[in-house]
């Protein structure tokens, strides 16, 4: 279950760690940064964004190893989603757009539009290094900001069970980079 839920943080790290526009730490100390209604909107569209760069992946990339790695992260975004939005229908939470979910909207568009664009010759290392930084930025922001937040204990939970799954999928973004690098002389 824990891998189900990494792709989906994925995204939703970059924006609250801060490297995207838009995103703001409430000066309220009592009052969250995020709701819970928002942290659930940033996960389902973290989840979406790197099913959507999996589904580029496949589609650009000849090497067996990459087309494994793009199709675990869309099989485990997918979970993530079904997991994210059976627990907030439950729950009934809504959903609630906010500024860090449509920055990484935002972000997902040019970062996809270079995916999509970049010479052949250079996808492979684009999407990886790309994995490989957003994974990074996400485990900071489960940590810093979505845990931090949550309200509702359930919430809380599936954010905490998921950083195991995504620091693995951090882990095996970068064995993947290493391993291209050994064969191309990086």
């Amino acid at each position: 279950m824990a891998m189900k839920h990494s792709a989906l943080l994925a995204l939703v790290a970059v924006v609250a760690a801060g490297s995207l526009p838009g995103y703001v730490i409430a000066a309220d100390a009592a009052k969250p940064a995020v709701s819970d209604a928002q942290i659930a909107a940033i996960v389902v569209t973290a989840n979406a964004i790197d099913i959507g760069n999996g589904k580029i992946a496949l589609d650009r990339t000849k090497t067996p190893a990459l087309r494994d790695f793009a199709n675990l992260m869309i099989k485990d975004h997918t979970a993530v989603n079904d997991s994210a939005t059976a627990l907030v229908t439950r729950l009934g939470v809504k959903p609630e757009a906010s500024d860090t979910s449509k920055s990484l909207e935002s972000a997902s568009n040019t970062e996809q539009q270079k995916l999509r664009t970049i010479p052949a010759a250079g996808f492979d290392r684009a999407y990886l290094e790309n994995e490989v930084a957003y994974h990074r930025q996400v485990l900071g922001a489960i940590s810093d900001v979505l845990i931090p937040n949550a309200q509702n204990a359930e919430l809380k939970k599936m954010l905490v069970d998921v950083k195991p799954a995504f620091q693995a999928h951090l882990e095996h973004a970068e064995k993947s980079l290493a391993a291209l690098d050994s064969k191309t002389g990086h």
